[in-house]
């Protein structure tokens, strides 16, 4: 059986990353509205909510109650780089685009990592090995795969030569 100490810690860590993800997720959506970008994220930002859903559940179904503290570093970490991903200090909309995009892409692709590594310990637990982890993975993958075409577009826009 895993450590429920160690466990509880690095699942709080990826609880506070979720909530992070879906502020910024909901932020992109809200600033692209009406446009291909804001609807793929506006998606995104749906299956974020329910993936941290699903870590929630996880949590609670293996005794492992919530960091309030890590939960308030979550939500300073999204609103300090909310601050930084702005136009008046990236000097470009694109650019911030770009680095808002890829902030959220790395996110899904360390909760896929997340999904793979209690994948691979699901034995340890019975209640870890109940959880559909291919499921989960195959769903960040697409997540990611949906905000690539995005990334691309905003660094082209971001470092043509004539901008």
């Amino acid at each position: 059986m895993p450590s429920k100490e160690l466990l509880g810690t690095y699942l709080n860590d990826h609880l506070a990353g979720a909530a992070a993800g879906v502020e910024l997720a909901e932020k992109l959506a809200a600033a692209h509205e009406g446009t291909p970008f804001g609807t793929a994220v506006a998606a995104v930002a749906d299956e974020i909510k329910a993936d941290r859903e699903t870590l929630q559940g996880l949590m609670e179904r293996l005794g492992i109650g919530r960091s309030a503290v890590k939960q308030a570093t979550g939500w300073v970490f999204e609103k300090v780089t909310r601050l930084r991903l702005n136009r008046q200090l990236t000097g470009s909309d694109d650019l911030t685009r770009l680095l808002e995009t890829e902030t959220l892409s790395l996110g899904i692709e360390g909760k896929a990592a997340m999904w793979l590594a209690l994948k691979d310990v699901g034995g340890l637990d019975a209640e870890l090995g109940r959880a559909d982890f291919d499921r989960l993975i195959f769903r960040a993958r697409q997540q990611r795969e949906a905000l690539e075409p995005y990334r691309l577009q905003a660094a082209a826009g971001a470092f043509r030569h004539d901008a």
